[in-house]
């Protein structure tokens, strides 16, 4: 019998508010030894997640993007934009301000195998589970699949 989703998520996932702290969400993370919390809105519904991919920029910084310059013209060689972004990130005090949005979901029902496919073709560390109303009712991560792995040889 082929595994579900279901069978191998974390089911009740921690989460957090979009107006919750940093500092808040960074305990959690190193409290409880996990890599990404959902962010959800004030109705359960999901919106984003923060990551230790995101939180690094806290610390890293941001190094603005390489130009030259042409007859009094500044010619960005990466996009400007992407810099804006993450000086935001680095300088955001709230889960909003620095979670990724519009994370790629799966419901419970899906074939893990389908699961794992789209996290590894889409280099993602997590998944959060959606149930038909939108809300968070579980988590997929790597590790998670792995340990199905181990169990089921």
């Amino acid at each position: 019998m082929l595994k579900t989703v279901a069978d191998v998520m974390s089911h009740n996932p921690v989460v957090v508010r979009r107006e919750t702290p940093l500092k808040e969400a960074i305990a959690i993370l190193a409290e409880r030894r996990i890599s990404g919390l959902p962010v959800v809105d004030e109705s359960g519904k999901l919106i984003g997640i923060i990551s230790e991919t995101d939180l690094m920029w806290q610390e890293t910084g941001v190094t603005p993007p390489a130009y030259i310059m042409f007859l009094d013209s500044v010619i960005y060689l990466q996009n400007p934009a992407t810099y804006d972004r993450d000086l935001h990130k680095a300088l955001g005090q709230t889960v909003g301000d620095v979670m990724s949005k519009n994370p790629i979901t799966v419901s419970p029902d899906k074939p893990l195998r389908d699961a794992a496919r789209l996290m590894h073709d889409k280099s993602i560390h997590r998944l959060p589970i959606l149930d038909s109303e939108g809300q968070v009712v579980g988590i997929l991560t790597r590790g998670d699949i792995i340990r199905a792995m181990a169990v089921s040889e």
